[in-house]
């Protein structure tokens, strides 16, 4: 019994320091996507797929190892319960579990779905035993085709993409982006813009005289006659021919 106790407390803390190293990858990658954002490098994503998968691998041939007892036929039952906060635990779990009372319990002990995921579940497993392998074969072919015309839209998609993305590197550049957000503040702000100052328009004197038109002087003419502005000059008729007889 002691052997087994010492194999099985070697088996859990060997998962213990694998779910650690899993726990720092995950928590160092969540870090990474919340503090670069939109700005993340793809590469740098990879790579920390990769080490987190690898991490996944890990633990799971420490599990499927022969030296490892079968978890399956251990049972974990709650000694306590306590409804005040466990700061021990707290600590352990980060802060997720603050005390291990009624409410928590169940949900971090279920060996098996809820009773309503478990219905469902039985539910589709009833569903599927019931269609023909014809009728199946038929499904697989329909939702392949719907995948592969996916695809095709898809590489379609992103061929376009590219070839876009080539002639707009390889087009001269017709704009400066230094004048057009010039252009921008001068609008928008007046940045750089000079106050041109209009000369004063003269105000006119209400008081002053208005022009005083020039008028002809009339010669004076005798007693009960009109005066006459208009000169007239009469020749005699013989003085219009330019030869006699």
């Amino acid at each position: 019994m002691d052997r087994e106790e010492k194999v099985l407390d070697t088996a859990i803390d060997a998962l213990i320091s694998r779910c650690q190293d899993l726990k720092t990858s995950i928590a160092s990658f969540i870090l990474k996507l919340e503090v670069e954002g939109e700005n993340v490098k793809w590469p740098s994503v990879l790579d920390s797929f990769a080490l987190i998968s690898g991490q996944i691998s890990n633990l799971m041939k420490v599990l499927r190892n022969e030296k490892t007892p079968s978890l399956r036929n251990r049972v974990l039952l709650p000694l306590t319960l306590c409804p005040d906060r466990d700061e021990e635990l707290a600590k352990l779990t980060d802060n997720r579990v603050q005390a291990f009372n009624h409410e928590m319990v169940p949900d971090y002990l279920r060996t098996k779905p809820e009773p309503e995921v478990e219905a469902k579940d039985q539910q589709l497993i009833l569903r599927a035993t019931q269609i023909t392998p014809d009728a199946g074969q038929k499904q697989i072919t329909s939702i392949n085709k719907i995948v592969n015309n996916i695809l095709e839209i898809v590489k379609s998609a992103k061929e376009d993409w590219e070839s876009d993305s080539l002639q707009k590197a390889s087009a001269a550049q017709s704009s400066n982006i230094g004048d057009t957000h010039t252009l921008i503040a001068a609008v928008s702000l007046g940045k750089g813009l000079k106050d041109v100052v209009s000369p004063k328009p003269a105000i006119a004197n209400a008081a002053q005289q208005p022009p005083q038109i020039p008028t002809a002087q009339v010669p004076r003419s005798g007693p009960g006659k009109a005066p006459s502005a208009i000169k007239t000059n009469i020749k005699s008729a013989s003085s219009t021919i330019p030869y006699s007889r």
